[in-house]
């Protein structure tokens, strides 16, 4: 063999060596790779809220298109790779022909990169030189090879630049034309296909690059009349098109969604996706809490959050995580919060549907519970019928019933309702379940009350037009919750704690709810008609109090102006004010004292419903009407005269009224005076509030004075009871025997004892800090 010989065998074994390793290394870079594609969220009616990239990378696009539509194909081969498919990723003729020109120029005129090489090129850029161009032939080469024509030229659709950091002609369609690719016009396919070839000199939002885009997008027409992808008319159509084309203004996200805004795009879905939200109902909703919060802003109040349901689809029309979304980064719709007292009607609701209680039920609200839990006003009403104790959103009355019910049957109905998913019975929670104890969430709330709102279902709340409606979830009957939905529409039934014509007070049917944390940390108001819920939280992201805001106060002048402008055509007040009440029942009138059939004597009156099989009802017993002797006050005789005849009426309850009725003047019969037992007949009296070993922290703010403790002793109404703290006398109290202590710093002994006695209750040691 001779020297010559070996020497050409030995630069062919190593060509060889060299091109099968090329191919080797090109074989591993022949997937097809792309950056997680971009989320573009708009509103139900197209107008845009984000644009979220689902990763660290900066860059926006990269949408996949498995079919793509024929105007961007065509357009996009005609002026970046015509021969595109009769090529296996290499156009060796397009090389020959760039070389000549190039050096026939003596220098670069000419590129012959296919949609392949770039593919290879936009997956791992880097520094444009021979070897460069070398390793992405070979690249490009294995590309078609393993993946074939349609899926190169899908992923070059993919990855492609647009300009202004997008990427892909799915995205780019969307940004700047606010259509699907699919859509695109002759002209505007024609634009987009142009830009890739210099995106940074073809800035569509500069009036330069959009001229010099507009005179490639012409070459890019040429083209495609070339190749006879196009007709002549609508060659001659897009051109006019073309020169005037119009492309829409940057998008900008709306400050007023960005809370919810990131949190839907974070989830799951498609990348074109539409909220259900409406922006124009979002920005009504945000201007009405910047107007509240800003007369509320002297009194602590520092943040809120809003909620707006369509009950028609139980859609989420508008969500405000927050005052102003540059203020805080928390979502206040997710962070679980004391519900004050926004819960009571579904403890009521579930008293009605095992029959505990019905409408013409006398609840007592007569003193602290138990737990020492009293009114918020620190007022007690008496007698009360479920409506007034409701819509009156009466403490004592609620507690009573969740101690009815039962801790755990009340905590498991707050775990259906989705308003927690703790595993515990609810124990540690006790009574305070019915005014606050639990903490939860504001669209948690709002969820829970799409069964009040929607015949007793519970509804799941639809974010994105994409999730199908899913059916309800029986938890209450229709009745139960059409008598609720009377009890909390119904302005009269509130009186006296809160007044007419006030921000609960409609010119349509509304039933709205609102509550109050303790010591004023949380502001709440629910409210639905037959078309909307709403739901409102007021409070600050530290925890501590605001200077008396409350639900009614804050959250039901914010929720009034919502449900207002959500209601244009009936805000004449045209409609009827109440709900329909349940099926078949009928409308009765009740005394408001003792829930039976009014008498001539009986001077408050109520009405309630009643289903269609119930017995009659008796008549008032307890206001009666008794002829008395005008000089002494006692029951008339057959010798009185008739000119000092009296007939006066009174109020005749139980003993255990005796103090409530004391106070309110009201007089019993002459013929029924409580029988006083003598103090020593009294077995024992208990220090229910504070309990033993309590540690009050005093608000550093508050002037001397001003700080109180409550104190409430469990002991017969007929007894005084003395308090003495640390070895002083301080105050005597009557039935209900509580009163407010001004607490002073340091550690005190508490003690109660029956007036006159030593009959003592155990004493009660608390630290005032």
């Amino acid at each position: 063999m001779s020297r010559r010989l070996r020497i050409c065998l030995i630069i062919l074994g190593i060509t060889g060596v060299m091109v099968l390793g090329l191919g080797a290394w090109a074989v591993q870079r022949a997937a097809l790779r792309a950056p997680a594609p971009t989320i573009w969220l708009a509103d139900v009616h197209g107008q845009f809220l984000a644009a979220q990239p689902t990763d660290a990378d900066p860059r926006l696009g990269f949408w996949p298109l498995t079919d793509p539509p024929h105007r961007i194909v065509a357009a996009t081969l005609a002026i970046e790779d015509r021969d595109f498919h009769d090529h296996a990723g290499v156009d060796v003729w397009a090389v020959a022909r760039a070389v000549r020109q190039n050096l026939s120029a003596g220098r670069r005129v000419s590129g012959a990169s296919t949609l392949a090489m770039q593919v290879a090129r936009m997956q791992r850029p880097k520094a444009r030189t021979w070897g460069a161009k070398l390793g992405e032939a070979a690249v490009a080469l294995a590309l078609v090879q393993r993946n074939g024509h349609a899926a190169v030229l899908a992923h070059y659709l993919r990855l492609a630049p647009y300009g202004n950091n997008l990427h892909g002609a799915g995205f780019a369609a969307r940004w700047y034309f606010d259509k699907p690719v699919a859509d695109l016009s002759w002209a505007e396919a024609a634009f987009l296909a142009g830009l890739p070839q210099a995106p940074g000199r073809m800035n569509p939002y500069s009036d330069a690059g959009r001229t010099r885009a507009i005179a490639r997008g012409h070459r890019v027409l040429d083209a495609l009349a070339a190749t006879e992808d196009i007709d002549a008319t609508s060659l001659n159509l897009a051109r006019a098109e073309l020169d005037a084309i119009a492309i829409r203004p940057r998008p900008e996200r709306p400050g007023e969604t960005m809370h919810v805004a990131m949190r839907l795009a974070a989830q799951p879905g498609p990348v074109d996706r539409r909220a259900t939200l409406d922006l124009a109902m979002q920005r009504e909703a945000q201007a009405v809490i910047d107007a509240v919060m800003l007369d509320l802003e002297d009194r602590g109040a520092q943040q809120a959050a809003a909620m707006v349901i369509d009950l028609e689809t139980m859609q989420v029309r508008a969500s405000i995580g927050s005052k102003d979304w540059r203020s805080s980064a928390l979502d206040f719709t997710a962070i679980p919060r004391s519900p004050g007292s926004v819960l009571k009607p579904f403890i009521f609701a579930q008293a009605l549907e095992n029959q505990v209680i019905d409408q013409t039920t006398i609840l007592d609200d007569l003193a602290r519970t138990k737990d020492g839990i009293g009114n918020a006003d620190d007022r007690f009403l008496g007698p009360m019928l479920p409506a007034a104790a409701l819509a009156n959103s009466r403490n004592v009355p609620s507690v009573h019933l969740v101690d009815r019910l039962g801790i755990g049957r009340v905590f498991g109905l707050f775990r259906r309702l989705g308003l927690h998913a703790e595993p515990t019975g609810g124990t540690r929670y006790g009574l305070g379940l019915a005014v606050g104890a639990l903490s939860t969430r504001l669209v948690d709330v709002l969820t829970a009350y799409t069964t009040l709102a929607s015949d007793g279902q519970l509804r799941r709340l639809r974010w994105m037009m994409h999730e199908p409606q899913m059916p309800g979830v029986n938890v209450f009957s229709p009745d139960t919750v059409r008598q609720i939905a009377g009890f909390l529409s119904d302005p009269q039934a509130r009186l006296p704690s809160f007044p007419r014509s006030s921000h609960s007070e409609y010119a349509f049917p509304v039933a709205v709810k609102t509550g109050t944390s303790a010591a004023w940390r949380d502001a709440w108001t629910i409210a639905y008609s037959e078309r909307y819920l709403v739901g409102v939280w007021v409070g600050r992201p530290d925890w501590r109090p605001m200077r008396r805001v409350t639900g009614f106060r804050a959250g039901a002048r914010i929720v009034k102006a919502i449900m207002t402008g959500l209601h244009p055509e009936e805000r004449a007040g045209l409609a009827d004010l109440g709900f329909r009440p349940p099926e078949g029942w009928h409308r009765a009138a009740v005394c408001a004292l003792s829930g039976h059939a009014p008498t001539p004597a009986c001077d408050a009156q109520a009405h309630v419903h009643r289903p269609p099989n119930a017995d009659p009802l008796t008549p008032c017993q307890h206001h009666v009407r008794v002829a008395v002797d005008s000089r002494t006050g006692r029951p008339a005789t057959m010798e009185t005269p008739a000119a000092l005849r009296d007939e006066r009426t009174f109020v005749d309850l139980p003993d255990r009224y005796a103090a409530w009725m004391d106070q309110r003047g009201l007089r019993r019969p002459p013929y029924r005076k409580p029988a006083r037992r003598p103090a020593q007949a009294v077995s024992r009296v208990d220090i229910i509030t504070p309990l033993d070993g309590t540690e009050v922290i005093r608000d550093p703010e508050a002037p001397g004075g001003v700080t109180t403790l409550a104190l409430q002793a469990e002991a017969p109404p007929n007894v005084q009871v003395l308090w003495t703290i640390d070895g002083t006398p301080v105050a005597v109290s009557e039935a209900p025997h509580s009163l407010r202590w001004p607490v002073t710093a340091g550690a005190h002994t508490i003690l109660a004892s029956v007036a006159l006695t030593d009959i003592e209750a155990a004493p009660v040691r608390i630290v005032v800090r």
